[in-house]
């Protein structure tokens, strides 16, 4: 049976499936009786791959969503037991719902809906689980589950749609899981996210009864087993410090020392589907040896996919902190059968081991502000140690005990995967620009692993951090690291497993996966660039070739000696081989086989999808490189590269892809926090190279730097302190070391330095001062304002004097006189010294405060201030050309400084500066000297050598100072100068920043050392800036070849200008500038748009392009690069700003833009005050233009004049074209003009339209042709739509008159026709919902119509706005949203009306004289306001939310329509989220004024207001307008009466003469009535009606071949359209659907059609009879106390669903199974003949208000009993009947059997009948028990069935039983055999029948027994007397 549905857990682990097809393309066969299609033979397609369907979970977002998960539980089937009474309950998420019970079915049908509501993140839903349960509502609870089924959500969300629809789900028992099959239950699941589609679960026409071999759903392998994963937990390490040292503390005081201990006390749990297991707890341990064994025990294959992780710490007091967390997918370390060589293999892995990241492994008694990194949420910063794990799964077993210890054995095996070598980790930092941090000196620190890790004390100490740097401004915004032409290189020794086999294997595919990415890609922009097919061919070619080749590569094998591999890297590689292998045949097929190009690229989007899929390597046991910017003792910022991407490898083809290469790093912000805080700044940009290797391959690393010269250097500084009168001195309380680190924390004396062993000095010791130190505070700047305070000082009750200091600086440091402050070379005053009066001062510029040494400033004198102060300043410039000027201002610094070296602090943790001032107490240089290696490989830390030191003296300074590390620099000879030119020519659609919707952009742009701004553009979202920047001077050190392979990025920040404030970001982008090595080179760099983001949120595009040219050396020789030609000229200036060049800039040319400028609508308050006299301005390219004024938009809120013209020049390619910005202002009172509401339409391209040629548009021929065959050169005339209303309204009086000259056509006269001609049959089974099933292919439920082959009508199911040939009704005009406020994620729409407008683009002449094309807008309909009458028609509602606790809702209508309201309260349908409504409104309505249509679902309550379900809205006026004349669907055929009456207010005829004249078409001209001319063609009545038409209703000819060409017009046909309802409460998810269509008629037009009569079809009442005759061969369950098989037989019935039993009385002592009734069953029920369904209604309980119905197959059950008086009655046997379906009787017993029924197996070799046809049926039928799962024969029962109506039921009265009136026919007692009766109630009958009967012999031969006795008593009595008298006598 589960041999072909689709298995569970193949999908989730992604293999190849194979699909199948079905041979027969023909409709289903069906079996009416069981609902069965008839299986087909099937035929095998071609593999489809379904690998990656994981891939979509992978990066779900952790951001909480609304959710909704609908699950629809239809029926169930084959559940197992008899006579069982089902209830299924459906569970997710903790969330349990439950249908109704059903009674005594195998076969229950639930048809109950159930929604769950979540506001989760999709990463947490997605594991969430779904429970099917069905259980036996008889039982006790402990034992009445049937079955169950379960998956994750996450399954369900990768199906198509995200959805399960109609799918058979297989229930086992989860306890026993070799029981197999408990039954089938058939469920819809769909998972709706905001946005998302619902899909319908209505059932589909031909799966009305489904198969469920195909869409079956079983746990993989039917039955589930039960298994363990046995994890093997050795030994962890680097587990970082935990727990504070107070308690160390306070023992080493009171000298209870026991030896130093480890502050950690680690345990590890193991977890995986809500099971977890831990281990034993190590403490003071942070290298614990566990050994243990931890198991869990599952049913696999599981539904979960993720093992956890997780390393805690215990705390007696507190809760326990995670350490780590590690989450391994079981996806990555199994694989389910068929996807590989061999047949899959089980969970496996390791011994390997796993690494743990989370928060920084610094610790602090402070809470962690990054704590939730350490649960594994977000991406780790830091490396928080590893543990040594493995894990096994075995099947068919559960553990006994969670834990235990591992055997010596295995502690033995696992040492091998211990061995170690040495790794080393090289690293060289060229630039670090835009850092944030600029308060304290910057250095950047490299660690693997723990290595290199400064801030933690228990590491080696090594060169892992480069020098700390002070930031220097770069002379407009950001700041950068001068580390100019010394390049600061790290690098960290480290010991790790060698498992470089793993990291190659990785390697290889992922450069396999960039090569494919990179060839997509050219082979999408040929696409996209309309190449030429042979040339789009040839680049698939090739690609195809590459992958061929690539996947054909080796991949590497572990080396033995070298590497150690475990089990699962050989499955993993004979499985990576398996898929290369696969996808390089493929490729072979695929390069003869394709025929298309996108086909072959979707095949090798497949391909990318496999690889992506086995490039992941779960046993990656090395850490991540972590890069940390670190500022003071504080990290600041990261960076993680995986260790893979930079391995070196001796195979070029296993390098990881960034060793060794210059790369540009973005670091980022630890946690969530930035995101939270929405810091916008970038932390810090790094340009390196990395590489990682084997310490003895090193010299990879040596020869790969080129460009400059590696050296090492020993390190140390000098401190001193200032002391009062001795002034600077090493002695005194300097607080640090005299010789020591950068830190001062350990002692450096230079003379303890030895060279180590390998090494040797070169040189000697020298100053070398740090170099952000030569660069003066106004480095780097154009302007600079000086400034000086001038300082007063009085005492009390004296008078205000210059102070001790009279002038000093702004942190009270003496400084010259103002006017002595010297001008510095280069620079020249802009102006005066002035008194700063821009702060809080006083009108003369003073602040006063009690003490200049304390601060506190204010600007009111008191009469205790004894200071004060007031701010000069002075602004200077820079004139001099700055190259001379810093040239020589670093010679002079450098001869200056050299000497010297200090820098100078206040304090030594402060920061330090070149120049004393008067507060600084302590002072510092930096002394190096170099250092040659002479041995290769040899280790460069210093072991220091030192004399007596104190005994106890802390231990830790020893030991850190006796390993320095020396520090390591790539020295540069020269920089290589360049110039950099950013094109900066436009934005578009940029987020705003202001509270008016709009912003004010400006751009920064950041290139290494220097950057620069924009202009800003004032209030724009689309700002044109058209300038190029031009960064000069660029110095860059290294080779200018490597340079252009690889340059550095652009970065491009855009910000909102406001005047008071920070300026707010918008967003940034990076970009890579096209390097021209000669500046003679012709290339041209290209203007592209790149993305913007924020954040994670889009914000818009920049155009934009960049050129970096190395500046040529005058005096360079020939050969060297440095000789090109000069740099090519300056782009034009416009002002102050270079323009864009003229090459790169667009190509413009002449254009003209339309503007149809119809209205507005919708328009919110502004300012607490309506909107009523709005105009429009429109911007494009900078050209603006604005329409009229609305007087008020109340009274007609369309423009007056609508028509507004554009002649500007734009960019000839359409990738370039200027946004347009529609701008609504409301003009008020006091000429106040505030914006009200923008839309930014980003392009004019589907606005695009050939120019309108003057005389082309007399050329009716022309135009036709385009028309009807739909050309592209009729378009302008497509485009001039509805003028028809114009011409409609003008012949408004005229209408009349044609009709008048036709009586017979008169509107009375449908009427009439209708009196006329009444077909009776047509009346009562043809109604409107007969041509709607038709048209849904529902076919059973309105056979008679198909029969008669009506019309059928459109049924969209999506809403007609979505219909392909409606474009949304934007023919005419469109809607365009208007947008206001800032762009804020979390707000609500922010949508503040509608503009309703066109546009038309179009290219003018070059030449202004030439004439100019004929506009396009011509020929407008009126504007003014047009009454029309309404008509909603809804059907039906779809999947409705339900609102209350029943799971189910009360739903009725609301229409909304301007100011009126209809409510449909009192016709609410109860207990439904299905329900039928079969309603039609009617309104009257002005349109445009009221054109927004709600239709409002509610749901009714008693008590509580209602609440609403959902509501659609429609926009009349778009149908109104359009061409596609959406205001009445045109029908399919012209009648005068029936059911499909014309109902339209105009006729055909006259709708295509109006038509014609709209559009400028010839026509019609009718020649007789059957015949007619449109433009060029001829159309004939016979060609449409060759035969002669089916309704007798039908119209005149002419009307029906009007008709008949209008439908070859682009028109709306009568249609149904199926809308989705929203919430507000949950936007974005859909609440169910509603069925409906709407009718527009213009009053104008004359009175509409009658309209259609859609009420909802009404059940009739039935009656049916049943005659229990006789049973036969029934089962003998008792045996009597005689010990003979008996039966007490009775026959119990009822209708499935009304549930009200009927019994006979008891045949009691049944000994052959035959039971006499002669016993009447009256069944009353309702029944819908047309839908062949029963209705039934009934309360849910007792307290329930109203009934519920339901529609169910009319299904009767017979059932035979045993009764019993003592305890429960037996059941023998059933049978369930289908009155529509069911098998014919048998006429005698004897061929009755079990195999008349039909069953799910069998296929429909049964006859069924239908007794609505048949009215009487009598025979036999068997009755069955199938409580093993297989039907036996329990009996057989004759019965007489008869179904009457109920007038027919009062005409022929007959009683229940043998009760009177017992007629229709008499019912005489039944001839029961004398032996039955009842025992006890019948003593005689009870002696006679059964006593004597069975013991009869027993008397008689007792009686003469007794005789016999008695003769020889008397024999013996009388014998001794006769004896003597015969002796006394004789």
């Amino acid at each position: 049976m589960a041999g072909k549905g689709q298995v569970l857990g193949e999908s989730l682990l992604g293999e190849e499936e194979e699909e199948e097809e079905e041979v027969d393309p023909g409709p289903p066969q069906i079996d009416p009786a069981t609902g069965q299609v008839i299986p087909r033979p099937k035929k095998k397609k071609r593999r489809v791959n379904k690998m990656g369907r994981r891939k979509l979970l992978e990066n779900l977002s952790n951001k909480p969503t609304d959710f909704q998960i609908r699950v629809k539980v239809l029926e169930a089937r084959q559940l197992q037991g008899g006579n069982i009474q089902p209830v299924a309950k459906v569970t997710v998420a903790n969330q349990t719902k439950q249908t109704r019970v059903k009674k005594s079915t195998n076969s229950p049908s639930w048809n109950e809906a159930f929604f769950f509501n979540f506001k989760k993140s999709p990463a947490d839903l997605m594991d969430e689980l779904v429970e099917f349960k069905v259980f036996n509502s008889k039982k006790l609870r402990s034992d009445s589950l049937i079955g169950s089924f379960k998956c994750d959500v996450g399954m369900v969300y990768l199906e198509p749609r995200h959805s399960f629809l109609h799918k058979w789900l297989l229930l086992s028992d989860p306890e026993d899981t070799m029981s197999g099959a408990k039954g089938y239950l058939k469920v819809c699941v769909c998972v709706i996210g905001p946005g998302d589609e619902a899909p319908s679960f209505k059932p589909v026409a031909s799966e009305e009864s489904d198969d469920i071999e195909s869409n079956l759903l079983r746990p993989a392998g039917v039955q589930l087993q039960p298994a363990t994963f046995t994890l093997k937990l050795y030994r962890a390490e680097d587990i970082p410090r935990m727990d504070s040292a107070f308690m160390q503390g306070v023992k080493k005081v009171f000298g209870i020392g026991e030896e130093q201990k480890e502050l950690v006390d680690p345990y590890f749990v193991f977890s995986f589907a809500g099971k977890e297991v831990q281990s034993k707890i190590m403490y003071n341990n942070d290298h614990p040896d566990w050994n243990q064994i931890l198991k869990i025990g599952i049913q696999f294959p599981s539904m979960c996919e993720r093992l956890k992780f997780i390393v805690r710490d215990w705390d007696r007091v507190t809760d326990d902190d995670t350490i780590g967390t590690n989450i391994l997918a079981t996806s990555l370390i199994s694989s389910s059968a068929g996807s590989g060589p061999e047949d899959g293999f089980l969970p496996t892995f390791g011994p390997s081991f796993v690494n743990f990241y989370g928060s920084t492994r610094e610790y602090s008694d402070l809470p962690d502000e990054y704590d939730d990194l350490n649960l594994g949420k977000g991406e780790g910063v830091a490396y928080r140690g590893r543990a040594l794990v493995e894990i096994q799964t075995t099947l068919g077993e559960l553990p006994e005990v969670p834990v235990e210890d591992i055997n010596n054995d295995d502690i033995l095996r696992v040492q091998k995967f211990m061995r170690r070598r040495k790794y080393k980790l090289h690293a060289a930092f060229l630039n670090a620009t835009m850092v944030s941090a600029i308060d304290a000196p910057v250095e950047f620190e490299v660690s693997i692993g723990n290595y290199g890790n400064k801030l933690d004390e228990n590491t080696a100490p090594c060169p892992s951090t480069t020098q700390p740097t002070n930031a220097v401004f770069d002379g407009c915004h950001y700041y950068f690291l001068p580390w100019s032409g010394t390049k600061p290189c790290v690098v960290v020794e480290s010991s790790w497993e060698d498992i470089s086999f793993r990291l190659e294997g990785l390697n290889l595919l992922l450069k396999i996966i960039d090569t494919l990415e990179a060839n997509i890609e050219q082979v999408r922009i040929g696409i996209k660039a309309k190449l030429p097919t042979p040339e789009l061919a040839q680049l698939l070619i090739s690609l195809l070739d590459q992958l061929e080749q690539d996947c054909r590569k080796k991949l590497p094998e572990p080396t033995p000696g070298r590497h150690v591999s475990n089990e699962l890297d050989r499955l993993t590689r004979d499985y990576r081989e398996f898929e290369l292998e696969t996808i390089a045949n493929n490729v072979i097929k695929l390069k003869t086989s394709a025929t298309d190009v996108l086909e072959a690229m979707a095949e090798v989007e497949n391909y990318l999808q496999i690889l992506k899929n086995i490039a992941k390597e779960p046993q990656n046991s090395m850490p991540d490189v972590v890069i940390w910017m670190i500022s003071g003792d504080k990290r600041l910022a990261y960076y993680r590269i995986p260790a893979n991407e930079v391995l070196w490898s001796q195979n070029p083809d296993y390098i990881g892809r960034l060793c060794g290469r210059l790369q540009t790093l973005q670091l980022k912000f630890p946690g969530l926090k930035a995101e939270k805080e929405k810091v916008s700044e970038v932390p810090a940009m790094l340009r390196t190279k990395i590489w990682l290797g084997l310490a003895n391959e090193d010299d990879a690393w040596h020869r790969m730097q080129t460009e400059g010269e590696l050296a090492v250097y020993a390190e140390t500084y000098e401190n001193q302190c200032n002391i009062p009168v001795v002034g600077w001195t090493k002695k005194g309380p300097l607080g640090r070391p005299k010789w020591s680190d950068s830190q001062g924390k350990c002692s450096l004396p230079r003379e303890s330095f030895e060279p180590p062993p390998g090494w040797r000095w070169e040189g000697d010791w020298y100053v070398s001062p740090e170099l952000s130190m030569l660069f003066d505070k106004d480095a780097g700047h154009k302007t600079y304002m000086e400034e000086c305070y001038e300082m007063h000082s009085r005492l009390p009750g004296t008078s205000w004097g210059p102070a001790t200091r009279p002038w000093t600086d702004v942190k009270g440091d003496e400084m010259a006189p103002k006017d002595s402050v010297d001008l510095p070379p280069g620079w020249v005053w802009e102006d005066v010294w002035q008194i700063d009066l821009s702060r809080a001062v006083d009108e003369e510029g003073w602040e006063y405060c009690v003490e200049s040494t304390m601060g506190g400033y204010g600007p009111v004198e008191k009469r205790y201030h004894l200071c004060r102060r007031r701010r000069w300043v002075r602004t200077r410039k820079l004139v001099e050309d700055a190259k001379q000027k810093k040239h020589k201002l670093i010679q002079e610094k450098k001869i200056e400084e050299a000497a010297e070296g200090w820098e100078y602090a206040p304090l030594f943790n402060l920061k330090f500066h070149a120049t004393e001032r008067t507060m600084d107490m302590v002072r510092r240089r930096r002394w190096h000297r170099k250092m040659i290696c002479e041995k290769k490989g040899a280790d460069c830390y210093f072991a220091m050598k030192f004399e007596g030191k104190k005994k106890d003296e802390d231990d830790k300074e020893d030991f850190n100072a006796a390993y320095a590390a020396p520090r390591m620099f790539l020295t540069f000879k020269k920089p290589f100068k360049y110039q950099m030119r950013a094109y900066i020519y436009q934005a578009r659609d940029l987020l705003a920043g202001d509270e008016t919707g709009l912003s004010d952009p400006y751009a920064r742009l950041s290139f290494l050392t220097q950057s620069s701004v924009t202009e800003k553009k004032e209030k724009s979202l689309c700002p044109t800036w058209d300038q190029t920047l031009i960064f000069e001077e660029l110095e860059i050190y290294g080779d200018p070849r490597a340079i252009e392979e690889n340059p550095p990025e652009v970065m491009i920040e855009l910000f909102d200008y406001d005047k008071f404030g920070s300026n707010e970001f918008l967003g940034r982008t990076k970009a890579v500038p096209m390097v021209k090595l000669d500046p003679a080179d012709a290339r041209m760099p290209v203007l592209q748009w790149y993305p913007i983001s924020r954040g994670q949120e889009d914000g818009g595009e920049l155009l934009a392009a960049f050129e970096l040219f190395l500046v040529p050396d005058k005096n360079a020789s020939m050969e060297s690069l440095l000789a090109g030609s000069d740099l090519p000229f300056l782009p034009p200036k416009k002002g102050d700003l270079f323009l864009v060049p003229n090459g790169i800039r667009p190509v413009m040319q002449r254009t003209a833009i339309e503007v149809l400028c119809w209205g507005v609508r919708n328009m919110q308050k502004f300012q607490l005050s309506a909107v009523t006299s709005p105009s429009i301005e429109f911007e494009c390219g900078g050209h603006v233009q604005e329409s009229n004024v609305i007087k008020s938009t109340k009274k007609n809120p369309n423009f007056t004049e609508n028509i507004l013209f554009f002649d500007v020049m734009l960019p000839r390619e359409e990738l370039y074209m200027p946004p347009m910005n529609i701008r609504v202002r409301d003009h008020r009172q006091f000429g106040r003009k505030p914006t009200v509401g923008i839309h930014v339409l980003k392009s004019l391209e589907e606005f695009r339209c050939d120019p309108v040629q003057a005389e082309l548009a007399e050329d009716d021929d022309g135009v036709q042709g385009g028309l009807v065959n739909g050309g592209r050169g009729g378009e302008h005339v497509i485009d001039m739509p509805a003028e028809e209303r114009k011409v409609e309204r003008k012949s408004g009086p005229q209408i009349g008159q044609p009709l008048k000259s036709f009586p017979q056509l008169e509107l009375p006269a449908l009427f009439r026709g209708k009196q006329e001609e009444p077909d009776p049959v047509v009346d009562e089974e043809i109604d409107w919902w007969s041509k709607y099933y038709a048209s849904t292919g529902q076919t059973h439920k309105c056979k008679k119509y198909i029969e008669k082959g009506q019309d059928k009508i459109e049924v969209y199911q999506t809403h007609l706005e979505d219909v392909d040939f409606t474009n949304g009704f934007s023919d005419f005009c469109s809607t365009f949203e208007l947008q206001r406020g800032k762009d804020e994620e979390d707000e609500e729409s922010s949508v503040v009306g509608e503009f309703k407008g066109g546009f038309k683009v179009y290219p003018l002449p070059p030449d202004p004289n030439d004439e100019m094309p004929s506009k396009v807008f011509t020929n407008l309909p009126s504007s003014t306001p047009e009454e029309c009458i309404v008509r909603v028609y809804v059907i039906c509602g779809i999947d409705f939310q339900p609102n209350d606790t029943s799971g189910l809702a009360d739903p009725y209508i609301e229409i909304i329509l301007g100011n009126k309201k209809i409510s449909d309260r009192d016709n609410y349908k109860p207990n439904t989220i299905d329900p039928v409504f079969g309603q039609m409104f009617e309104l009257t309505t002005m349109l445009p004024v009221q054109k927004d249509l709600t239709i409002r679902i509610k749901d009714y309550d008693i008590i509580s207001s209602d609440d609403v379900i959902g509501e659609t809205t429609i926009d009349l006026e778009n149908r109104y307008l359009s061409k596609v004349r959406a205001t009445c669907g045109l029908q399919k055929s012209y009648c005068i009466a029936g059911v499909n009456q014309w109902r339209d207010c105009i006729k055909p005829r006259q709708i295509l003469e109006n038509y014609c004249k709209q559009n400028h078409v010839s026509g019609p001209h009718f020649y007789g009535n059957n015949s007619v001319k449109v433009g060029k063609k001829i159309h004939n009545l016979a060609d449409y009606e060759p035969n002669k038409p089916v309704d007798p209703n039908v119209g005149p000819a002419d009307e029906r071949l009007a008709l008949h060409v209008l439908h070859t017009l682009p028109m709306v046909k009568e249609h149904v359209e199926t809308r989705p309802l929203f919430n507000p409460i949950q936007p974005g998810i859909e609440q169910g659907k509603i069925q409906m269509w709407v009718d527009i008629f213009p009053k104008s037009l004359g009175p509409p059609g009658p309209p259609f009569n859609i009420e909802a079809r009404k059940a009739k009442d039935y009656v049916l009879r049943i005659i229990i005759w006789n049973t036969v061969d029934v089962v003998l369950d008792e045996e009597s106390i005689t010990g003979e098989k008996m039966s007490d037989i009775y026959v119990k019935g009822w209708v499935s669903g009304i549930d009200e039993k009927q019994k006979t009385d008891v045949h009691y002592r049944s000994l052959d199974g035959e039971g006499n009734f002669n016993w009447r069953f009256i069944f009353p029920f309702s029944y819908v003949p047309a839908e062949q369904v029963m209705e039934v209604r009934k309360k849910e309980h007792f307290w329930s208000l109203d009934e519920t119905v339901q529609h169910l197959q009319p299904n009767i059950v017979i059932q035979v009993w045993d009764n019993d008086k003592f305890s429960m009655d037996d059941f023998l046997g059933t049978v369930s009947l289908n009155l529509n379906a069911m098998p014919m009787p048998a006429k005698k017993a004897s061929s009755c059997k079990v195999s008349m029924l039909p069953d799910i197996t069998t296929g429909s070799e049964v006859k069924l009948v239908s007794l609505f046809e048949q009215k009487r049926l009598r025979g036999f039928w068997p009755v069955y028990n199938d409580d093993t799962g297989t039907r036996t024969l329990t009996g057989k029962v004759e019965m007489e069935m008869e179904l009457v109506s109920v007038e027919e039921a009062e005409e022929r009265p007959a009683g229940q039983g043998q009760e009177e009136p017992n007629m229709n026919p008499k019912l005489d007692p039944p001839k029961r055999p004398e032996t039955s009766f009842l025992w006890f109630t019948s003593p005689w009958k009870t002696l006679r029948y059964i006593i004597w009967r069975n013991y009869k012999w027993y008397f008689i031969g007792f009686l003469v027994l007794l005789l016999i006795l008695l003769l020889v008593f008397l024999f013996l009595y009388s014998f001794p007397g006769e004896v003597s008298q015969w002796i006394v006598n004789g």
